[in-house]
């Protein structure tokens, strides 16, 4: 319902989404049911090619990988805006509706994304949509947001399929947004409000950890092994004696799991893999706690004369909201709703997302609608209000196409004019992303029984 006295500027448009209201939850209810987690999303981007290319598109696939993108072209010069949609899924293996091969569930929402990303491409082809606008619109559907799996995903990475974990940094990276100009989506989520955007979000590091022992009988000979479980307990214990050094005002998160802990009950174990984030507010920042990070989980494995290998790799840079495309989109969440269901936040979000890259080179935003019940990432998460996550998303990056592409594209060139990035390209950003990268055996036993540390990178 749109509640707005600027109701009638945008009926028309509007409107245009309400007609593909069925295509609209189809789309939901299929990608609902066949979740897929990162690089995995075939059945899922295979659907959404099949209805965009039913709608008239020409897509550019990533072939050896899950995705796509099209380019729409108002036929007069202008800027290029990119609007994406999330293919994947988490694992919640005790959702009700999850897998139950895999435990994928779509508990973050991004099954709605999509839904709201075909009924977009669905009103922009109705006769006269571009009427009016200047410039070009590419929307993408992407893969690989969730950073998970991420043994998965550095196999591929070694087999040269990708450079990156997160899908946007691999489209990125792959040239698919070389030449766009701005960027927005909407993400779908648990919340009062049916509107809302924080001022931006953490970015992180990905780690993978793994302990190496000496195997030796449990009850037998302990005495001849060396425990890789208690060295990994110890590595969680020293990260978490570091918490208090934290400031607060860098939103620092580190929360290891343990991914293989052991074979055999009667078996000292020898071999014991960890995953882990470090997240923060400044990448800078991440990576100085990262080193410390380091620091602890190679003295825990010394302590106990055990061996740990540490695999550091790029995950997510923080991302910083534009203030322009910020306050457009506030105006075109006002048309759709009514202002006391928006919120625009100057508070940060402590979670991280790819679109973070993609606003270190380019003005983006990555606000929120609402729609979803349940606890985010949760076993209870599902959609409650289809309209909202749906059909008031679609409706709400309409209206900011429009808004930015009308008028000779007034509003999308103030927004270039006036943009304020951290890196001034793509080439000195990816430069910056691959000195997080290392691979090294953190502790080294010397034949004199000098024990030494080695968990930095070398320069």
């Amino acid at each position: 319902m749109i509640m707005s006295d600027y109701m009638s500027d945008y009926k028309e448009l509007l409107e245009s989404v309400d007609m593909y209201r069925d295509l609209i939850f189809a789309a939901e209810q299929y990608i609902w049911e066949h979740p897929e987690t990162g690089y995995r999303e075939w059945k899922t981007s295979a659907y959404l090619e099949a209805e965009f290319e039913r709608l008239g598109y020409n897509l550019v696939k990533a072939g050896n990988i899950p995705g796509f993108y099209t380019t729409l072209d108002t036929g007069r010069p202008g800027p290029c805006v990119l609007i994406m949609g999330e293919l994947d899924s988490l694992i919640c293996a005790d959702h009700p509706d999850a897998d139950p091969k895999t435990g994928a569930v779509h508990a973050c929402g991004h099954h709605a994304q999509c839904a709201a990303l075909i009924g977009l491409a669905a009103s922009l082809k109705e006769d006269g949509a571009l009427d009016g606008l200047s410039g070009s619109i590419r929307l993408c559907a992407v893969p690989a947001e969730e950073l998970i799996e991420t043994g998965y995903r550095e196999t591929l990475r070694e087999a040269g399929i990708i450079r990156y974990f997160g899908g946007k940094v691999e489209f990125l990276y792959r040239g698919y947004f070389d030449d766009v100009d701005m960027a927005f989506m909407i993400h779908t989520k648990v919340g009062k409000d049916h509107f809302f955007a924080y001022r931006g979000s953490n970015g992180c590091i990905v780690k993978n950890i793994n302990y190496k022992g000496v195997a030796s009988h449990a009850g037998g000979s302990p005495h001849e092994g060396v425990n890789a479980l208690y060295a990994a307990n110890l590595g969680i214990q020293a990260i978490n004696a570091l918490r208090e050094t934290f400031r607060d005002s860098d939103h620092i998160r580190v929360h290891p799991i343990i991914t293989r802990g052991g074979s055999a009950v009667n078996a000292i174990p020898n071999d014991v893999a960890m995953e882990s984030y470090v997240r923060g507010a400044d990448i800078k920042v991440v990576s100085e706690i990262n080193k410390k990070v380091n620091r602890a989980l190679a003295g825990a494995a010394a302590s106990i004369g055990a061996g740990v290998f540490l695999s550091d790799r790029p995950g997510y840079t923080p991302l910083i909201n534009d203030k322009n495309l910020l306050h457009i989109a506030e105006k075109a969440m006002k048309i759709i709703v009514p202002e006391g269901n928006i919120a625009i936040s100057d508070s940060w979000n402590t979670g991280c997302t790819d679109m973070g890259d993609i606003s270190a080179v380019m003005p983006a935003i990555h606000p929120y609608v609402g729609g979803a019940a349940g606890n985010s990432h949760g076993s209870n998460y599902h959609i409650e209000d289809h309209e909202t996550a749906c059909i008031n998303s679609a409706k709400c990056q309409l209206v900011m196409l429009h808004t930015l592409l009308s008028n000779d594209a007034a509003e999308a060139k103030r927004v270039i004019s006036e943009k304020d990035l951290r890196y001034a390209s793509k080439t000195e950003y990816f430069k910056d992303i691959d000195a997080l990268t290392q691979d090294k055996n953190a502790v080294i036993y010397k034949e004199d029984g000098t024990v030494i540390l080695d968990y930095t990178k070398s320069l």
